[in-house]
């Protein structure tokens, strides 16, 4: 798309943080999983890695994009950043296995990006009608629900991380179910999106 688009930011810097025992090929893996389950585009911004004293730190951006219609479509930013990562091995259920030991910032950022001016063949005076109408008078059905369904759509990838990276934990303690994060993260969404 071209400058004549707009973009509408639906979901501002959704972070997941998380420090201790993970794997980080399981990580990818579940984010892979989750973005086809959605149907997104897997797009790899920038992936960059720096060996430090105290571990690995691997900074990876994805953009993964989704097409709505030819007018609509959702962008999301998943900034994924593993800081101090050693590798250990642990004994889970009587076997060893390779786990990954540090800190794990997952940031989400979102948007609806609508191109009018093509949709409406670039006439400049259809394009400034549409825009008007769609702001104060009238929404079209689709255009309606793309934000609800952009913001859906970032909650089930965030939960699903969620709930893998829970899994990791051996204490106790309960494990969040995925339909509370879900919530939670919706309602995170439609307080971001009412003020």
């Amino acid at each position: 798309m071209y400058s004549a688009h707009h973009k509408n930011l639906i979901v501002n810097g959704r972070n997941l943080e998380y420090k201790g025992v993970f794997k980080a090929d399981e990580l990818f893996a579940t984010i892979n999983r989750a973005l086809e389950a959605k149907h997104y585009h897997k797009n790899e911004k920038r992936t960059e890695e720096l060996v430090t004293e105290t571990g690995k730190r691997t900074y990876v951006e994805l953009r993964p994009d989704k097409h709505l219609s030819s007018y609509i479509e959702f962008i999301m930013k998943i900034k994924i950043t593993l800081d101090n990562v050693t590798d250990i091995v642990e004994e889970v259920k009587g076997v060893k296995q390779k786990f990954q030991q540090g800190d794990v910032t997952i940031v989400f950022d979102s948007w609806v990006v609508t191109d009018y001016e093509h949709r409406w063949t670039m006439k400049p005076v259809i394009y400034f009608l549409k825009g008007i109408i769609n702001k104060l008078i009238f929404t079209f059905p689709i255009e309606a629900g793309a934000p609800g369904e952009l913001a859906g759509d970032t909650s089930y990838i965030y939960s699903r991380i969620k709930k893998l990276l829970d899994s990791y934990k051996y204490s106790s303690r309960e494990i969040v179910q995925e339909k509370d994060v879900r919530l939670a993260v919706e309602e995170d969404v439609k307080k971001s999106m009412s003020t």
